[in-house]
């Protein structure tokens, strides 16, 4: 898909604009689905490659005709700790909205946003990762259950559809140009399961970006329907 046209849901946060930017500086066409345009940065949204649908998670109307204009979906979605989310909003849009959508319009690839609480059976046990989850259930117990729902929800409602979850931990970072040109070169990418040689809890935004392109421009067959973790490689 070196030539497809993107659509970015989650675009207008810290890592959305770190994709945006590497999607547009690899002559990608963006489509992004966002209900606040004004927070994309001016030197992104004055690309002619850059085409903004404003549109409330509830605005199927407007959705259908982000998906309609698009080859493959990359979705950074993701409960903000700090927020009252009930845990069935996003899992909802998923499964009401971007599901029904992507099934009229054809398109059936999708790259979707997760994180280290979703268990996997291949993951083997690690130190950090109970801590990291005991910690986030604990404090933001909406944002835990949204991203298991969101596991849940790809899983039982997405059987016909081409997609994979990529599990995150930390992803520090700015979203400047600056930045983010600095950190997509900032070590190699595992990605894998919780626990294998390599794996880490920490990537760069910038990085995450430049292999979530890497991911629509290559189609990431080995990974269909699974929930890899992605993070820096171990020593890279």
């Amino acid at each position: 898909m070196s030539n497809s046209t993107v659509l970015v849901l989650g675009g207008t946060g810290p890592a959305g604009i770190c994709l945006l930017r590497e999607l547009l500086h690899r002559k990608h066409k963006v489509v992004v689905f966002a209900r606040s345009p004004s927070k994309i940065p001016e030197d992104l949204a004055s690309n002619t490659l850059l085409e903004v649908i404003k549109g409330e998670l509830n605005d199927t109307k407007a959705l259908s005709k982000a998906v309609a204009k698009s080859d493959a979906i990359v979705s950074l979605l993701g409960p903000q700790l700090s927020e009252s989310m009930a845990p069935n909003v996003i899992p909802d849009f998923y499964r009401n909205s971007v599901f029904p959508a992507m099934r009229q319009h054809g398109v059936k690839r999708i790259f979707a946003m997760g994180t280290i609480s979703i268990v996997e059976s291949e993951d083997s046990w690690s130190l950090m990762r109970p801590a990291m989850v005991f910690l986030v259930r604990t404090l933001a117990g909406k944002a835990y259950h949204t991203i298991i729902n969101v596991g849940e929800t790809f899983e039982n409602d997405a059987k016909d559809l081409d997609w994979t979850i990529y599990r995150i931990a930390g992803i520090p970072g700015q979203s400047d140009n600056e930045s983010w040109a600095r950190d997509r070169e900032d070590g190699k990418v595992f990605v894998g399961w919780i626990g294998e040689t390599g794996h880490t809890y920490s990537q760069k935004r910038g990085a995450l970006a430049r292999w979530l392109v890497d991911a629509v421009e290559g189609g990431l067959p080995d990974w269909l329907r699974k929930m890899p973790v992605v993070s820096k490689l171990a020593g890279s």
